[in-house]
């Protein structure tokens, strides 16, 4: 069973610009809750027991965050505002921390998480890709592959051509079954001439041998150390899968997206309330 699971929150989030300077993109509005919390209740809800988030010296909001609030307990309380104490819970999963001291890519982030993962197999999942899972819970699809199947797995999502130079592409060696692929190879942030149009789409079941990958991973496109180099070197030795995830999904690093996941919740909020 993976139990384990890395969120990268480091970054800088310039494509949120100006806001991001001050406000992590992880901690955007929605809902009345920030972004990054869905990302944590799709893990609770897929079995997930501990969170390892690599953050950055500008993120430590996140932090506290996820910490109680004595003061503000005690003044509900005190003011007969006990009902609110409901909103102040937290999540029943194990948060540890651990910072990216300089901005070197995803593949860098992930690979500080080497100890927190030991030798099990562990899931990836990006915070500023959200799903609505109402059909199914993305890392849960992926989890029960990695059950069924004992092997690497990404998600995949179908993404029309102009887009594709924005994302991790794969290139299909044979389609398994119904949105089940075997990967022959990935291409990071390809200019020209993508192998496929399907692309990478933030969730990921890597075994522990990403690791030795990572360290032989040089940088690469935006002179970062990328996470899709060191799986394409994994590919030389280790079956990987890619599978199209049924679920809505939102990238609130653009602006238009992020618009609508606020408008789909607020609608959702509103019949929840309604009925």
């Amino acid at each position: 069973m993976i139990k384990k699971a890395i969120i990268p929150a480091a970054g800088f989030g310039t494509r949120g610009l100006p806001i991001t300077k001050v406000l992590p993109k992880e901690m955007l509005p929605i809902g009345g809750r920030p972004a990054i919390d869905y990302i944590i209740e799709e893990a609770v809800n897929a079995g997930i027991e501990e969170i390892l988030m690599i953050v950055s010296r500008n993120k430590n909001i996140i932090v506290d965050y996820y910490d109680r609030s004595l003061e503000l307990e005690a003044f509900l309380v005190q003011q007969n505002k006990d009902h609110l104490l409901n909103t102040l819970k937290l999540p029943k999963v194990k948060i540890y921390y651990m910072r990216q001291l300089y901005p070197k890519g995803l593949g860098d982030a992930v690979s500080l998480a080497k100890e927190f993962v030991g030798n099990d197999p562990f899931a990836i999942l990006l915070p500023d890709e959200i799903y609505l899972p109402y059909k199914e819970n993305p890392l849960e699809e992926l989890m029960d592959f990695y059950k069924n199947y004992g092997k690497n797995v990404i998600a995949l999502q179908q993404v029309a051509e102009a887009h594709l130079k924005s994302y991790g592409v794969i290139e299909v060696e044979k389609k398994e079954k119904e949105r089940l692929y075997k990967i022959s190879d990935i291409v990071e942030k390809p200019k020209n001439n993508p192998p496929s149009n399907l692309a990478v789409t933030g969730r990921y079941i890597l075994k522990p041998e990403i690791f030795a990958c990572l360290e032989q991973t040089q940088p690469g496109v935006g002179s970062e150390v990328q996470l899709t180099d060191a799986i394409k070197l994994m590919l030389q030795s280790e079956p990987t899968y890619g599978l199209e995830v049924t679920s809505e999904r939102y990238d609130i690093a653009k602006e238009a997206e992020y618009i609508k996941l606020v408008q789909k919740i607020y609608t959702l909020q509103q019949g929840e309330e309604e009925e």
